[in-house]
């Protein structure tokens, strides 16, 4: 497994990512796209099946794609997966798909990404209900104080939406937060992880360089690397 050395920046989540010094990108894969591993750029890559693209007739063969995958060493994490009720099939495949995917994550004791949208309920029952055997971490998150806490308190981690965590609101909630459970991400979008960390240094008043460690460290416990 390929990890985050001392000095870099992490981007936790993010597509089509290109090699770029000093930054390591975790590559997320769409189980629909069928994509293979040695074509993927990123040092670490995640994989699971996104709502958006699941339906009746390829639920099948997506778990069998992420089954097939887990073995991949570069594999870090499944996912995302998870629930979306402004886009996607209907919320029951949608909770029979993602029980399978935290099945899968537990068998081969890795975190699960999860994409959440207006689904927060239907997200902490299935938490409660599944006693997943792995920490889940929440990408994009761009909720209230209330929400990111019951989250937190459920063990969860929490990687913020690039947009919302570069304006000028998202400051009282970071410095609300516990520190060893927030990441930071581009999602894939145009825009620079650099910026994002200075944004949220300043935001937390520390240095970056500091911000940068607390990040890894973090990276350390979500995938159980404390020794290294």
């Amino acid at each position: 497994m390929n990890l985050p050395q001392p000095g870099e920046y992490i981007d936790i989540h993010t597509h089509n990512s290109k090699l770029a010094e000093g930054i390591f990108a975790v590559e997320n894969i769409m189980a629909h796209e069928n994509t293979k591993p040695k074509k993927i750029s990123a040092r670490a890559f995640t994989a699971g099946i996104h709502p958006w693209h699941l339906n009746e007739n390829n639920r099948e063969q997506l778990l069998e794609y992420v089954r097939n995958i887990a073995g991949n060493p570069d594999l870090i994490a499944f996912g995302e997966a998870g629930f979306d009720k402004l886009r996607g099939p209907s919320i029951e495949l949608q909770k029979s798909t993602f029980t399978e995917q935290v099945k899968i994550a537990g068998e081969n004791q890795k975190p699960l990404v999860i994409h959440c949208v207006r689904s927060w309920d239907e997200l902490l029952a299935a938490h409660k209900n599944l006693k997943p055997l792995t920490p889940w971490l929440v990408h994009g998150f761009r909720g209230k104080k209330e929400l990111a806490l019951q989250l937190i308190k459920r063990g969860m981690y929490l990687s913020f939406w690039f947009d919302f965590v570069m304006r000028p609101e998202s400051a009282d909630l970071l410095r609300f937060l516990p520190k060893e459970r927030i990441f930071l991400e581009t999602d894939g979008a145009d825009v620079d992880i650099k910026e994002i960390y200075r944004k949220v240094s300043d935001d937390l008043e520390i240095n970056i360089d500091i911000l940068k460690e607390r990040i890894r460290n973090n990276f350390n416990l979500l995938f159980d690397n404390r020794n290294q």
